[in-house]
């Protein structure tokens, strides 16, 4: 599952992650307990990524909030429906990698990436 791969490269990297199994979950744990960022896919249950991306830059208090949209469809207008609808990144699962993944986050969150082995902090 995808999701966990990206939980394990972020939690081997350093970060904290928390994860929720739909767009909806997510938005109860953001107004609960803030994050630095969001990672979400398009295809979800009950609200799908693009629904949580606009949910959350509607929200005053998470307007800045970065989100990265990792998906496996790789047409250029599904790019621009993300980020139109407020996405910071767009990472296609395929092509999808530690590094990418790691350069991505650290870029938004303003934080270098370390070589292999190093914290990505």
């Amino acid at each position: 599952m995808v999701r966990e791969l990206e939980r394990s490269i972020l939690e081997e990297a350093g970060y904290r992650v928390r994860t929720a199994a739909d767009g909806r979950l997510a938005l109860a744990a953001l107004a609960d307990t803030p994050a630095d960022l969001v990672v979400t896919d398009v295809e979800m249950p009950n609200c799908d990524g693009l629904e949580l991306t606009r949910a959350i830059r509607a929200q005053p208090a998470l307007t800045g909030l970065p989100v990265v949209v990792v998906t496996s469809r790789s047409s250029d207008a599904d790019r621009r429906l993300a980020m139109d609808a407020g996405a910071d990144a767009y990472l296609v699962k395929g092509d999808l990698d530690r590094r990418t993944l790691l350069e991505v986050v650290g870029r938004l969150l303003g934080r270098a990436v370390q070589p292999a082995g190093g914290a990505g902090r």
